[in-house]
């Protein structure tokens, strides 16, 4: 790869950053009214197990240490109606800054799922984006789990956007918009 493909690389990534809803990571200092730049994402599914062997064997997070949050508190903070949240916690990398998506089920609440068919079919957090460093890889991920790309992905980002970027739009197990983004090994 060229330092100029590089070069486009991180523009891609630095100009699709901007517009992700959904990276999230330990809070590190920063300067400014923030404490970190990086926000977790929180995600309640419907089966717990289901969704981190997704994320964890189809996508490539690490489970962590994950954390619970007693019933008294969360009714308390405004998260759930006096329900008891146990969180399993996974990350893209090993920094401090590293990507945090926070997977829960509450079987004991009636949650509704989303409408997911596309990221315009209802106001509200959309899909995650996931850079990755070979889109080939990651698409051998998804076919050894029997998971198929919608439409006609992966599919080549346009002008102006860099060539050799590729992006790939996938469900997760409860039918969630994951986009990955990045360019093919063998470009």
């Amino acid at each position: 790869m060229t330092n100029r493909n590089r070069c486009s690389i991180r523009w891609a990534v630095a100009a699709l950053l901007s517009a992700i809803v959904a990276l999230a990571g330990t809070p590190v200092a920063a300067e400014g009214e923030f404490a970190s730049t990086t926000i977790d994402l929180g995600v309640v599914v419907r089966d717990v197990q289901k969704s981190v062997d997704f994320y964890t064997q189809v996508v490539g997070f690490q489970e962590v240490e994950g954390f619970s949050v007693p019933a008294d508190l969360a009714a308390d903070a405004g998260l759930t109606d006096n329900h008891a949240v146990n969180v399993r916690v996974l990350v893209l990398g090993d920094e401090e800054s590293a990507t945090k998506l926070k997977l829960m089920q509450l079987p004991q609440a009636e949650s509704q799922p989303s409408d997911n068919r596309f990221i315009h079919s209802q106001l509200g957090f959309s899909y995650l984006t996931i850079f990755v460093n070979d889109t080939t890889a990651a698409m051998a991920r998804l076919e050894d789990a029997g998971v198929e790309p919608l439409a006609r992905g992966p599919v080549a980002l346009r002008s102006p956007l860099p060539e050799g970027v590729y992006l790939t739009v996938i469900r997760d197990p409860d039918g969630n918009l994951v986009e990955l983004v990045g360019p093919k090994a063998d470009d």
